[in-house]
């Protein structure tokens, strides 16, 4: 039979005494608590944030997405990027593209601008995302075009999914 220890602590008698602050984490331990958004940032679909998530990886520069829902426009939302090269315009489309195929089961029902590469544009009905070179984007300025929309600057971080 196995020897229970004989060390004996105190009993707490009464309610445990609550903090003055946070208790400390663990290394490496994942707090429970659900993640909360910052204020003021919006929710988007899924399918919006993991193309924002996406071009983002791919770095991307100047993400935005326009949500059109009160503007009367014919989608949903629109994502807007600018790629540096020609090589990272396409690797940004790609990466949406076969991101959104591989975890959402979405295609596109449109794609245009693959073989120039300058405005490469996926159409995914309730969204679309466009990838532009610098000068492209300066010349058609979807963001102009489309002023009445909400606008959302995507920084480094992920944005939250709805």
């Amino acid at each position: 039979m196995a020897k229970r220890s004989t060390s004996k602590r105190p009993k707490a008698e009464g309610p445990r005494p609550k903090s003055d602050g946070p208790r400390p984490r663990s290394e490496g331990v994942r707090s429970k608590s659900p993640a909360r958004r910052p204020t003021g940032q919006p929710k988007f679909p899924k399918a919006v944030s993991s193309a924002v998530r996406v071009a983002l990886d791919k770095k991307a520069e100047d993400v935005v997405v326009l949500d059109l829902r009160k503007a009367g426009g014919f989608t949903d939302f629109f994502v807007i990027c600018t790629g540096a090269t020609v090589r990272q315009i396409t690797a940004i489309a790609d990466g949406v593209r076969e991101t959104l195929k591989r975890d959402l089961d979405e295609r596109p029902t449109l794609m245009e601008g693959i073989d120039r590469s300058e405005w490469i544009l996926l159409d995914y009905f309730n969204f679309v995302v466009h990838v532009f070179s610098r000068d492209c984007r300066a010349f058609y300025g979807l963001e102009r075009l489309w002023g009445n929309a909400e606008r959302h600057e995507m920084a480094d971080e992920a944005p939250v999914r709805a």
